[in-house]
């Protein structure tokens, strides 16, 4: 279902920035979530939780550059604080990270 139109200023909010993930664990209790570290240009690594446990394994997300929405509210799942979206697109079973296409600097903006 397509969702409201929005005007560029309202788009111009939206702070979408590369990050690399640093770590990945586990979050007692959770099916589908994972809590990562990633680099995305700040002083300190963000945490960020994500439901992608069921899609990739530990090991095959750290390094990873992704894509991410920096400026959400704080928002906390199962108990875990996260600081922040992961792109991603899912259709029926297949599933794929918004990724940049080469290597860039973590914190690069999205233009």
């Amino acid at each position: 279902m397509p969702k409201p139109m929005i005007n560029l200023e309202e788009f111009k909010k939206c702070d979408i920035r590369v990050a690399t993930i640093l770590s990945v664990d586990e979050i007692e209790g959770a099916d589908k979530l994972y809590k990562l570290i990633v680099d995305c240009g700040d002083e300190e690594p963000r945490q960020i939780v994500s439901g992608i446990k069921e899609f990739f394994k530990p090991e095959d997300l750290v390094g990873k550059q992704i894509l991410i929405i920096a400026n959400l509210e704080p928002r906390k799942l199962k108990g875990v604080e996260s600081n922040g979206m992961i792109l991603a697109a899912k259709e029926g079973d297949t599933f794929a990270l918004i990724v940049p296409e080469k290597e860039i600097k973590p914190g690069s903006s999205v233009t």
